[in-house]
């Protein structure tokens, strides 16, 4: 890392309220956060909500809740105040239009008059001669007379940016080196629009100046702004950041373009209620445009900390695979995660599938508690979600009566009812057999299934698919032992005599 890189960094995340946080914008607050927590700096939270009309309703509290779940706890922010408060962009208009003033008055900006109509005609003859759209400076040198006439009929303006006509504009772009424009191909963009609230180009570079922000990490869809960007920062006499573009995210291999909502770029939200484990989910955004090495892929986020690199981003795009963020949180569920904390965070997925009451996985007693944790254990080594695990272990929270199955689901590869029936009561007779002590013992358990199966002459599987089935209400299910053992002895014997009526009838 460069001196400049290496400093103790003050970085933000700044989303705007107009929707739910998706994965391309949260892939860099991460990168911000953790360039902020490897330097031992901070982590600012803004909020830039000038564009009033687009907010969407809940969409402040998913950005927090995004960033909460995730991981990602910030030093400052519109709930936890700060030395630089407010944190709203709404809030902060008179810092804006002072800074617009001060260009104005220097000779860098002007006001601009031309109505929507005017600026569309404009357009529209520079696509007839085929050259790029932008405004063709018409207020720059406006004539006194005009600008007044344009005051008395009541027209507000908006600030536009001189920007020079002829030379160049270079910047140095942390990953990327140095880039030039030429100012002939850089627009006087409007800084300062009509109802005095700011854009973009204006906004972000007062907000971080007056924040102390140090280093500006945002998607390299940004570059073609920044030789605007950085006339800007000298007119304003503000020090330029350490300026870091990320690469895009493109949607999984077979589709082409950047990543689209319909291809995974659903909101972190909705990761969240599809039984994504927040840590798999933030351990895959930062290798999305990032490596440690050539082989490593599992990182806590003390460890993502520790081994975060700034110049380890990659200038190349990275390509969503939903195969490999699936594969990365079953290997959190299956390895990383404890079974309490698996059974933890399955609650409220037991409680959607209707397995609990709200009560229950707020309220459980211990001994209710255990038997969830050894519930949900069951499915733990085959889930690749948590949504996976209520379709699995749903037979432990119901009762024996309620477990619906065909008969003919008991059959499996035996001789017929008569067959079932006698795999059945050949197990009733072993497991109750079996004292109360040792029931906890699998190696027992299957011993005593393959006692079943020797003396019925039969394979161990045709012996396992009839207490499956009677167990679980399922051709498909956690291990007979297990479920034996989770059950207990008096109801897997009641379930099985269950089974034998229902073949009988």
């Amino acid at each position: 890392m460069t001196n400049d890189v290496a400093r103790s960094a003050r970085t933000r995340y700044a989303p705007s309220p107009t929707g739910y946080p998706h994965i391309g914008n949260l892939r860099t607050a991460v990168f911000a956060f953790l360039q902020a927590r490897k330097t031992g700096g901070q982590f600012i939270l803004r909020i830039e909500d000038t564009d009033q009309k687009r907010k969407v309703e809940g969409s402040l509290e998913a950005i927090r809740d995004s960033l909460n779940w995730l991981g990602i706890d910030y030093d400052e922010g519109p709930d936890k105040g700060g030395p630089h408060a407010p944190y709203f962009q709404s809030e902060r208009l008179p810092f804006y239009q002072n800074y617009a003033k001060q260009l104005i008055e220097q000779g860098d900006a002007y006001y601009c008059y031309c109505s929507p109509e005017r600026l569309e005609a404009v357009n529209k003859a520079r696509q007839s001669q085929k050259v790029p759209p932008g405004y063709d400076r018409h207020c720059r040198n406006i004539l006194p007379e005009e600008r007044q006439a344009a005051i008395d009929a009541g027209i507000k303006p908006v600030v536009r940016f001189r920007v020079p006509l002829e030379g160049k504009t270079s910047y140095d772009d942390y990953l990327r080196g140095t880039i030039t424009f030429e100012n002939a191909t850089i627009n006087d963009q409007v800084i300062l629009k009509s109802d005095g609230f700011p854009t973009y180009h204006l906004a972000y570079m007062v907000d971080d100046y007056l924040m102390g922000v140090t280093h500006v990490m945002r998607g390299q869809e940004w570059i073609p702004s920044v030789p605007l960007h950085i006339l800007l920062y000298k007119a304003l006499k503000f020090p330029i950041p350490v300026l870091v573009h990320v690469p895009l995210i493109l949607n999984p291999p077979g589709e082409k373009g950047k990543l689209s909502k319909r291809n995974s770029a659903v909101s972190v939200v909705e990761y969240r209620k599809a039984g994504y484990v927040a840590e798999a989910l933030l351990n895959y955004l930062v290798l999305l445009g990032w490596s440690y090495d050539d082989k490593t892929e599992i990182f806590t986020l003390p460890e993502l900390i520790e081994k975060f690199d700034i110049s380890r981003i990659q200038t190349t795009d990275a390509r969503f695979s939903p195969e490999k963020l699936e594969w990365i949180n079953a290997y959190y569920i299956n390895h990383i995660l404890t079974e309490e904390d698996f059974a933890r965070r399955c609650l409220p997925f037991l409680v959607e599938a209707g397995l609990l009451t709200q009560e229950e996985a707020v309220s459980v007693d211990s001994d209710r508690w255990r038997y969830i944790v050894e519930t949900c254990r069951l499915a733990k080594d085959k889930a690749k979600t948590f949504l996976d695990v209520a379709p699995e272990v749903d037979f432990a929270f119901k009762s024996a009566e309620t477990l619906e199955y065909p008969a003919e689901d008991l059959i499996g590869k035996n001789d017929g009812k008569e067959g079932a029936i006698r795999v059945l009561e050949g197990i009733i007779a072993k497991i109750k057999a079996i004292p109360v002590s040792a029931y906890n013992d699998r190696g027992l358990l299957l011993a005593a299934l393959d006692e079943v199966a020797a003396e019925l002459e039969l394979k161990r599987g045709q012996v396992l698919w009839c207490p499956r089935v009677a167990l679980s209400g399922k051709t498909h299910s956690p291990g007979c032992p297990e479920m034996f053992i989770l059950l207990g002895v008096e109801e897997s014997v009641r379930r099985m005599e269950l089974a034998i009526k229902k073949l009988q009838s």
